[in-house]
């Protein structure tokens, strides 16, 4: 399993952001970090699951999923939340 984050801008005011949201939930291990930004992990490649959430998507939105691993700095999470992201930045999926 990779790590990914998932960031995405909806433009049109009043969207509705659950289908989006449910579908990140629905895979399994992931972590709602602020506003529209997760991280999810999941055996899918960055593009299937850019494709997965297209159908969320209007023409006009924003959507970035990038594998995550090795370095990684934040400020403002406890020390479980680190402790989260460090032990997915060290999985390697090969």
């Amino acid at each position: 399993m990779a790590a990914f984050i998932v960031t995405y801008d909806l433009m049109k005011q009043g969207q509705n952001y659950t289908c989006i949201t449910n579908k990140l939930k629905s895979y399994g291990t992931h972590w709602h970090l602020q506003g529209s930004v997760w991280i999810i992990e999941t055996t899918q490649s960055a593009v299937q699951i850019r494709d997965s959430l297209k159908p969320c998507l209007d023409q006009n939105d924003k959507l970035l999923v990038a594998r995550l691993e090795g370095e990684a700095a934040w400020l403002g999470y406890g020390d479980e939340e680190g402790k989260w992201l460090k032990d997915r930045l060290q999985k390697r999926a090969y």
